[in-house]
């Protein structure tokens, strides 16, 4: 799997991980040991989260369980194509509530991204292919996965084997590399708001 420092250009001296880690599509079709899942999710457990109410939920399938093909179902054509390889799926799901008084957490999305970033990080120095997406129906995921009032669902994720880039539909095949990024400048100011 490339290395996304091979392509990207920091503008400050960050731990290399941040720009090496990227989303490939190309998976192998490959199990992943339950082990090696378990890691992933004990890495996404320790995320911060407000009031440490850690409102993360994380439903998976494996491709070898029962679930697998609703889960594979859920996703749009077009993510589905190459999804398909991967050696689980996963939905993240988000409680929208505090446990300790009821009352509805603001920020409780942003910290399940912060157990997304965590669970992606683990898998990507683990030698996985880590893929996000929000090409999935959201209706759908929320009834058939039995998800109740007062949680949304955030996203899904594909985890996987390095696969090989040729084995991608051709339209794929041109957009397989690390992205680069906006500038700091683009997403950071001082003070108030100064962006187009």
């Amino acid at each position: 799997m490339m290395k996304g420092s091979l392509r990207r250009t920091v503008e400050h001296p960050v731990d290399s991980l941040f720009a090496d880690r990227w989303s490939p599509r190309a998976m192998s079709g490959e199990s992943i040991p339950m082990s090696d899942l378990m890691v992933l999710f004990e890495a996404a457990r320790w995320a911060p989260s407000s009031n440490n109410n850690q409102p993360w939920r994380i439903l998976y399938a494996t491709r070898e369980s029962a679930d697998w093909p609703l889960f594979l179902d859920l996703l749009v054509d077009a993510n589905r194509v190459w999804a398909q390889h991967a050696a689980a799926l996963l939905v993240f799901v988000s409680k929208t509530t505090f446990d300790h008084n009821g009352k509805a957490s603001i920020t409780h999305s942003f910290d399940t991204g912060a157990a997304w970033e965590n669970l992606a990080l683990q898998g990507f120095l683990k030698g996985y292919v880590m893929h996000g997406m929000q090409g999935f129906n959201y209706t759908r995921a929320k009834a058939e996965l039995n998800i109740p009032d007062g949680f949304a669902v955030e996203a899904m994720a594909a985890i996987g084997k390095p696969g090989k880039i040729e084995n991608l539909p051709e339209a794929l095949q041109i957009r397989e590399f690390p992205n680069e990024r906006k500038p700091l400048s683009s997403i950071v100011c001082e003070g108030l708001f100064k962006f187009p």
